[in-house]
């Protein structure tokens, strides 16, 4: 029991008074022996026993009158708080993912969430409610019932460490309230399990969500798995979170058109092929049909009529190898002799490459580096006769380290940097322990000094380096010195340095990652290319070249689709984005280990145990009472004990 005002308990020393005026009342008598009295003798003993007990039994309900009002004036309570009339402060994170869109006892997660948030918290409590992707900061239930109603699904859950700290922070920094902070989600397993350290200012309650029905069935991924002068093969990969499904039905649609369906027989994973003309622009949709998640039951891509990669070879020896592999279905490829160089041809390419040049002269080292800065690409292979000078200045104006004088000791290649871009998008399925290594007769020995490894000799020293748009071989590739021409890693190498000087579009993109690409177009000063669908329009981050613009997306657009690249009212291109699959997989956090947090799967249950916990019973109407009872009873000791 507590008190409300506890000085008042002071009042209880008046209990001595009643005691000092019994003791004055209480006086000792002197027995006076009468002959001829003895009757009335035994007739006065009994008289003052009785007198004595009616007294002390009216001390001890005085006393307790007195008591009882003032304690009753103390406003005593009982409460499991440790004092009186505490403010209280609730914090709500509630997780609108995809993954709670799946189906629970009472319909779709996220949609009772709500329903149960509304009902359970009282509509003028003022509280703070924050999701993925929203905030209502020291608000009422009855204030933001419309957008709790209209809450979406967001398309990036926040990991759990994020969304519990950035949660502690709406609550205000009085160390004197109550804080409750209500986490309700359904805890899906993630790379990271949920940690809940142990905080004393703050009641945690997790409030897990858990579906009826952990299957799901999605559509992992779309890629072409073959190309040929008249044909594409589209792979379309599934995965599946139950049972086995004998007959999945499976629709492949172009431009809201249905074009061909298939079905699969699928356990855990199962794939699917559809067979696409080759010129043909394609603006697709795969669906299946699952009853459970939704989101992932569409994916969407594009198949557009890329632009071709301009790359321009500078000569000074043979290039065929160049030729095979810039192809006239992807590339303009364009060959000239040194002597025979047209500046003027610069601006207009996307690779450069320098085949082993005797000398570079500064004209031609000021020319590419103003091409390199306006988003080119230069590859440099260098002769085995070389004006090392000029070769070093050009090296220095892109932070590269110089070539040091020709050594002709045999080296061989044997470290790929598998983490290096040019090799870490799907170039290798694993890494190569015992190819086949390619020898170099001689080289210019260079430090790495800035740049970046991504083929390097025995030693460690580099065979290509790149740094600011340069890449840069320390040997001349010809067959006399080398046998990397022959080799199948040539041609992933010169491949991949031109698909970065120009980046196509993908066939779709994953709303959340960080997603660049070039749109071919010239611009007008002060014009912005946006995104465009039906739903949404969309100025993305950009960056413009002499004849590209770079775009970079990450969290937009927010909805996935596709959409047309625009520069004002012509379209260029189109592009595909897609919601992240991570939410597909329907496997769960078990929190029985976890302490100092309360676990439920009820959220009405959890705010009827905070409400109960900051309920104060006030007890002095009690005391009230018993104050008037004792009245009562020293009234009827007063008149009825004779």
């Amino acid at each position: 029991m507590q008190f409300k005002n506890p000085e008042l308990l002071y009042a209880l020393l008046l209990l001595l008074i009643p005691i000092i005026v019994h003791l004055f009342q209480l006086r000792k008598f002197k027995t006076e022996a009468f002959t001829n009295v003895a009757f009335l003798k035994k007739v006065s003993l009994q008289t003052r026993k009785s007198a004595q007990i009616k007294k002390w039994l009216t001390l001890l309900t005085r006393m307790g009158i007195l008591a009882a009002i003032v304690i009753a004036f103390a406003q005593p309570f009982t409460s499991k708080n440790k004092t009186f009339n505490t403010k209280s402060e609730t914090v709500i994170y509630l997780d609108n993912s995809f993954s709670m869109q799946v189906k629970g006892d009472k319909g779709e997660l996220l949609k009772r969430a709500v329903s149960d948030i509304i009902s359970s918290v009282p509509e003028d409590e003022n509280i703070s409610l924050i999701t993925n992707d929203n905030s209502f900061r020291n608000t009422t239930v009855k204030a933001i019932t419309n957008d709790l109603l209209q809450l979406n699904y967001s398309t990036n859950q926040l990991p759990y460490d994020a969304a519990l700290l950035k949660s502690k922070k709406y609550f205000s920094k009085n160390d004197n309230t109550i804080k409750n902070l209500v986490f309700i989600s359904d805890f899906q397993q993630k790379e990271t399990n949920f940690s809940a350290k142990g905080d004393e200012n703050t009641n945690l309650n997790l409030v897990q969500l858990k579906p009826v029905s952990n299957s799901n069935v999605t559509i992992d991924s779309v890629y072409i798995s073959k190309r040929t002068s008249s044909n594409i093969e589209l792979t379309v990969s599934l995965k599946n979170n139950g049972n086995t499904i004998e007959n999945l039905p499976i629709s492949l649609y172009n431009n809201g058109s249905l074009l061909t369906k298939s079905s699969v027989k699928i356990t855990d994973k199962a794939t699917t092929v559809f067979t696409l003309p080759t010129n043909e622009r394609i603006d697709g949709k795969v669906t299946i049909e699952d009853v459970n998640l939704q989101f992932d039951n569409t994916l969407f891509f594009n198949i557009n009529n890329n632009s071709k990669i301009n790359v321009l070879a500078i000569n000074e020896t043979k290039n065929d190898f160049l030729k095979s592999i810039y192809t006239a279905n992807e590339f303009n490829y364009k060959a000239t002799a040194f002597n025979q160089l047209n500046y003027s041809d610069i601006t207009n390419q996307n690779l450069i490459v320098l085949n082993e040049l005797k000398q570079i002269p500064s004209s031609l080292t000021t020319a590419l580096k103003a091409f390199t800065s306006n988003g080119g690409i230069l590859a440099v292979i260098p002769s085995e006769e070389i004006n090392i000078q000029e070769y070093n200045n050009l090296l220095l104006s892109y932070n590269l380290a110089p070539f040091s004088k020709l050594s002709k000791i045999e080296k061989r290649l044997t470290n790929i940097k598998y983490s290096h871009p040019l090799y870490s998008d799907g170039v290798f399925e694993k890494r190569v322990s015992n190819f086949q290594y390619p020898k170099i007769k001689s080289y210019y020995p260079q430090n790495l000094a800035n740049a970046s490894a991504v083929l390097t000799f025995e030693d460690d020293k580099p065979f290509l380096s790149e740094n600011n748009n340069a890449f840069v071989f320390t040997s001349a590739l010809n067959r006399k010195n080398s046998n990397f021409q022959d080799i199948n890693l040539i041609v992933p190498t010169f491949y991949n340095i031109s698909k970065l000087s120009l980046k196509l579009s993908n066939l779709y993109y994953t709303i959340g990652k960080e997603n660049t690409y070039d749109v071919v177009t010239d611009l007008q000063q002060d014009a912005v290319l946006t995104l465009v669908n039906d739903n949404a329009n969309v100025i993305p981050q950009q960056q413009y070249f002499n004849n590209k613009v770079a775009i970079t997306t990450t969290d937009t657009p927010e909805k996935a689709g596709i959409y047309n690249v625009k520069n004002k009212a012509e379209i260029i291109e189109n592009v595909s984005y897609n919601y992240n699959r991570n939410e597909s997989n329907l496997l769960y956090q078990n929190f029985s280990n976890l302490d100092n947090v309360t676990v439920s799967n009820s959220i009405s249950e959890v705010f009827n145990t905070i409400k109960s916990d900051n309920k104060t019973n006030e007890l002095w109407k009690w005391f009230v009472i018993l104050a008037l009872i004792l009245l009562v009873f020293e009234m009827l000791i007063l008149k009825y004990f004779k």
